[in-house]
């Protein structure tokens, strides 16, 4: 019998539908069983309908350059900085 560790290991897989036959019945048996897994597998689907639909969004060029240069700017202050 899976146990909620070995759920919260290969939700991922079942979620996105990458699991064989036999770990698909598993999961689905203990869901039948188990609120909290239920409640988490609910969790990380709409988690990852959520990133699906945000990853699809463009950045502009501009966006990232500047993000890049504060964060290389960042990093120069702190190089710099004699405190440990």
């Amino acid at each position: 019998m899976l146990s909620c560790r070995g759920l919260a290991t290969i939700a991922s897989d079942y979620i996105d539908d990458e699991l064989g036959t036999v770990n698909k019945m598993s999961v689905r048996m203990h869901l039948l069983m188990c609120p909290h897994c239920r409640s988490f597998i609910g969790s990380l689907r709409s988690t990852t309908e959520v990133l699906k639909l945000h990853s699809e969004v463009e950045v502009r060029e501009s966006y990232i350059q500047r993000v890049e240069q504060e964060v290389q700017q960042a990093l120069e202050r702190r190089r710099s900085d004699p405190r440990p």
